[in-house]
């Protein structure tokens, strides 16, 4: 056997078990990852949606490692104008000068990102079917899919 041979065998044997390990985060990731591109985790102002609890932890996870949420501050009043001495003109509001910033859609791209996404979730699933599919060492990876799922749960309880 040649040396190049060897170390691609090896390669090859690493790579299904770290990809094994890793494979219950990558698919988490995956998912919360493509559910905050098009911020379903969180509210909005003006809207009255309200994102599932699951949702907003599993974001708070993705995002912050922990599952404690962060207090929202209350948004100031609005101050009420003070009478208006001497019948003076009230100050119009200023408004940023928004003519020189080019229109942006956002939309292309957070479809896109949402695709990579699935397409990461999916083929993390396909590489879970091959690790399975071509080796005979099905109690090392059903070993190392567990641990994988296990030792993030355990950390983030931590």
């Amino acid at each position: 056997m040649s040396a190049s041979h060897t170390f691609l065998k090896l390669a090859r044997q690493l790579h299904l078990y770290i990809g094994v390990f890793i494979a219950p985060a990558v698919l988490f990731f995956a998912f919360t990852g493509g559910l905050q591109v098009f911020g379903l985790h969180e509210t909005s102002r003006g809207s009255d949606y309200k994102p599932p609890a699951w949702l907003a932890i599993a974001a708070q996870l993705h995002k912050k490692q922990t599952d404690v949420m962060p207090i929202r501050k209350p948004r100031p009043a609005e101050p009420v104008p003070a009478s208006n001495p001497g019948n003076a003109p009230a100050p119009l509001p200023i408004k940023p000068d928004t003519s020189a910033a080019p229109i942006r859609h956002p939309l292309p791209l957070k479809i896109f990102s949402a695709f990579v996404s699935f397409g990461l979730f999916v083929s993390t699933l396909l590489g879970l079917y091959m690790a399975y599919r071509y080796t005979r060492k099905h109690v090392l990876i059903s070993a190392l899919l567990i641990l994988g799922t296990i030792v993030p749960v355990v950390l983030a309880l931590i």
